[in-house]
């Protein structure tokens, strides 16, 4: 497995497959989990040459605290790759993506509205453009992203579908624990209490039901509980427990299993 830490390296290691080699991407900010590992896997299964981009976006915090707790072990996450299979990992600084004068950033108007976008001011911006980078860089036929970020999945389609690039997006189910909490980098900043509160989320959402779903989620502090007309459409929410706050969706067009 290679890793390249500038655009100019990424390039030259990407330069010869082009045309030749089926190329599939997986955006990340490391601390990598079981549900990176699935979406590392699927490409694996899918094409020829996988490349992994890490990188914590500074542009896509609203608080900079939340950035700077932010879990990070590049060490362990390019073991966890390259034992994944994965070809190649792009692991840029702040400064490689955002030069000196960067202006250029990419809006999904009406998607970025609502849901994280109400508490995340500029976090979808942040990440079309980011990811639009990374699409152009390293130039992929498929890119792969989880479930649990539903809106983020429905802004990029949306990126894609406009701006007519010629790539496909795979948006896999949800990895969860055993007890149902999704899978999420957030996860080891919970105390012990917390972790087992963090259980009455996907209980709650499971239900698939407003009403009942709210009075699952009484005890917790609760940011938003809504169905978003996304495709498929979804009952989503985003709670916090204690310093910690906690994404998660259920697709309503699935069956439980």
């Amino acid at each position: 497995m290679r890793i390249a830490r500038t655009i100019e390296e990424l390039r030259d290691a990407l330069e010869p497959l082009h045309g030749v080699s089926t190329v599939g991407l997986v955006p990340t900010m490391g601390a990598f989990h079981e549900g990176h590992l699935s979406l590392f896997r699927a490409a694996r299964a899918e094409c020829d040459t996988v490349v992994v981009s890490l990188f914590v976006n500074p542009a896509q915090f609203h608080e900079e605290r939340d950035f700077a707790q932010y879990p990070r072990d590049e060490t362990r996450d390019a073991e966890l790759a390259e034992r994944a299979g994965v070809d190649l990992v792009f692991v840029p600084t702040s400064e490689e993506m955002y030069p000196p004068g960067y202006q250029t950033w990419v809006e999904v108007a009406e998607l970025s509205r609502g849901l994280e976008g109400a508490f995340r001011p500029g976090h979808f911006r942040a990440v079309a453009t980011v990811c639009l980078k990374l699409f152009n860089l390293v130039r992929p036929k498929r890119a792969y992203f989880g479930q649990k970020d539903a809106q983020q999945a429905a802004v990029l389609k949306r990126m894609v579908s406009d701006l007519h690039l010629t790539l496909e997006l795979r948006v896999l189910p949800t990895v969860r624990d055993p007890d149902g909490v999704a899978l999420s980098s957030r996860n080891v900043l919970l105390s012990p209490r917390e972790r087992a509160a963090a259980r009455a989320l996907p209980r709650a959402l499971r239900t698939r039901n407003l009403e009942a779903a709210r009075s699952l989620l009484g005890e917790l502090e609760v940011d938003y509980l809504e169905i978003a007309d996304f495709d498929p459409p979804v009952l989503a929410a985003a709670v916090r427990l204690g310093k910690t706050r906690l994404i998660d969706n259920v697709p309503l067009m699935e069956e439980e299993t």
